[in-house]
């Protein structure tokens, strides 16, 4: 259980406005990674490791642009915040790993809905890790949320025998996502948005540049094209789309921002109809319609100030 000192302050957890919006900008930039992960030109596991290696340059100038305004943390930067940093940057690299070996073992509507589960597991340990209670109309938010990646997905769900194990890694691609979010609010609460980043993003680049040498062998792409892709994985996924994730956990919820994450399928939808032609049906739309009204019935509410 979270101790008293890992609680943030009251005001941390109301509605931020500002925040909300970085958080929705994140969803849809993380979103449109699939699209520039087909036109790598290289592996998924390579195409993994460079999301993150060429997105180092660019998080260390964040990381140092913040450090003149860096705000007093509401926690200091003790052990347990530097190792939430660690383990952040290892819960990402399982979250790209299981998600890729997913994608390959299964279908991707089965890789994508179990990743949307994602939130189940930030809801469940919101209360446990960061002593953040989770009130009911986050898990009605939560239960909506869910009823509309299912109709996103619609009848390309498939149950076959020779799948099951791809099931079980799309499974364990939202334990790891949600793990991470939580280890990012945590570790939020003593460094800024930038260092957060950076500093675990380096410990998930290692992992990952491991993984690619010993299991891929071409690691960088034949064109122009291909390289221009991998960039733009980099920029604007990973540290556009979770420097924004990162930004808007230091002053949302856990719980409530996961729910958020659920545009991120709503976005994937929407480019690869536009990019790729892929179908978009009325079941899609009533399905983003309940993943929009889920995050509306979660949302936090600012509290109301008595007057002086």
């Amino acid at each position: 259980m979270a101790s008293p000192s890992s609680r943030l302050p009251a005001s941390a957890v109301d509605f931020a406005p500002a925040a909300f919006v970085a958080l929705v900008c994140g969803a849809l930039a993380m979103g449109i990674s699939p699209i520039f992960v087909r036109f790598a030109e290289v592996g998924p596991f390579t195409s993994a490791f460079w999301r993150v290696a060429l997105a180092l340059p660019a998080l260390w100038i964040w990381a140092e642009l913040e450090r003149p305004r860096r705000q007093t943390p509401s926690v200091p930067a003790d052990r347990s915040a530097r190792l939430s940093i660690v383990v952040a940057g290892l819960f990402f690299a399982g979250d790209l790993t299981f998600w890729h070996l997913a994608i390959v073992h299964t279908s991707v509507a089965n890789a994508t809905f179990l990743a949307t589960l994602m939130p189940v597991w930030v809801v469940l340990g919101s209360g446990l890790f960061l002593g953040e209670p989770v009130e009911r109309k986050v898990f009605a938010g939560l239960a909506l949320c869910l009823i509309g990646a299912a109709a996103l997905i619609g009848d390309t769900w498939s149950v076959r025998p020779e799948n099951l194990h791809g099931d079980f890694y799309g499974l364990v691609t939202s334990f790891f996502f949600g793990a991470y979010v939580l280890a990012i609010r945590r570790a939020r609460r003593a460094y800024g948005t930038g260092q957060t980043l950076f500093l675990s993003t380096l410990v998930t680049a290692v992992v990952l540049g491991v993984q690619a040498l010993l299991l891929e062998d071409m690691m960088w792409p034949l064109t122009l094209f291909g390289v221009a892709a991998l960039v733009a994985l980099a920029l604007i996924s990973h540290a556009g789309g979770q420097g924004l994730l990162a930004f808007a956990l230091g002053h949302l919820p856990a719980a409530f921002s996961s729910l958020v994450i659920f545009l991120e399928a709503i976005a994937a939808a929407f480019f690869g109809w536009i990019i790729l032609g892929e179908n978009v049906g009325a079941i899609q739309l009533l399905g983003a319609i309940a993943i929009f009204a889920g995050i509306w019935v979660a949302r936090p509410r600012s509290k109301k100030r008595q007057p002086a």
